[in-house]
């Protein structure tokens, strides 16, 4: 394991290995999204859920999205708000847009585990994305009978707006357009998962990047990514790292911030806030 104490010493490190890099890989987990003010208890939910916590006593967005209700007015009166929230709100701290005018001149590309689009939203290009889990902004057949998704914003501001007494309309229900069931998020909690052309397409770009880079003075950048679905960032990362001896891994957590010994003499672990880091990197 490897943990520096001088913060100074990490961000000069930290620009040494964006300067040198060919390319840059960057891993992108929650822990990015709740550093740029997403968060999904405390005041923010208390603030848009608070009729939802009286009701069913669930302190925060994750607990509710996976509540049973008992009507699909009710379900996407909540589905409704949180998709608002989190995908067609803007996040409260400019920690994206920091991080592009970080690698926007570089050769980089961006796999990531989150569904909140704010990659896109600061400028970051679409064919230098990889959304591994799915997209707030999109609904699948809740079947699913196909393998299309579709665009979800008109529908869910319009029930943002329409909603009352903690139900939408019955009229705003998403139902799919080919088998008439239910439409349901585009994000990777079952084997329902869609993975529609783009995904698919998304995809090979990432795998094109990796395979015309992976030998060159490439840099893993991770950040804010946790132990839920290391098998998507994590562990990849520590592998090509492994393999390449002119790589380089950094990752930023700000509770777990650790490499393996195989790589540590190319690696940089910084155990703080994401934020802290890109101010630190923009005064530089």
């Amino acid at each position: 394991m490897k943990y520096t104490e001088e913060f100074s010493e990490e961000i000069e490190k930290l620009k040494e290995y964006i300067n040198d890099a060919q390319a840059i890989v960057i891993g992108a987990g929650a822990g990015l999204s709740t550093s740029a003010g997403f968060a999904y208890s405390g005041k923010r939910f208390h603030e848009n859920f608070h009729d939802f916590e009286t009701k069913y006593n669930f302190h925060d967005m994750y607990t509710g999205g996976f509540y049973p209700y008992s009507t699909l007015e009710e379900y996407w009166a909540y589905w409704s708000r949180y998709v608002f929230v989190n995908r067609y709100s803007d996040a409260p701290k400019p920690v994206y847009e920091q991080l592009f005018e970080l690698v926007k001149d570089k050769n980089y590309f961006v796999i990531t585990t989150n569904v909140d689009h704010c990659f896109q939203k600061a400028g970051f290009s679409k064919d230098r994305l990889f959304y591994t889990q799915g997209d707030y902004g999109l609904f699948q057949c809740s079947e699913p009978c196909h393998t299309k998704t579709y665009d979800n914003e008109d529908a869910i501001r319009r029930m943002v707006v329409e909603q009352k007494d903690m139900k939408v309309p019955t009229a705003l229900v998403p139902r799919c357009p080919i088998c008439g069931k239910p439409m349901s998020m585009n994000l990777r909690a079952d084997d329902t998962f869609v993975e529609d052309d783009g995904w698919h397409d998304a995809c090979l770009r990432y795998e094109k990047f990796i395979l015309q880079n992976e030998r060159k003075k490439i840099l893993y950048l991770e950040l804010g990514v946790g132990m839920n679905t290391p098998a998507i960032i994590k562990y990849p990362f520590w592998r090509l790292s492994a393999n390449n001896t002119d790589a380089r891994y950094v990752c930023v957590n700000v509770d777990a911030a650790y490499a393996p010994r195989e790589i540590e003499s190319r690696s940089l672990c910084i155990s703080c806030d994401i934020s802290d880091v890109l101010n630190a990197l923009s005064k530089k």
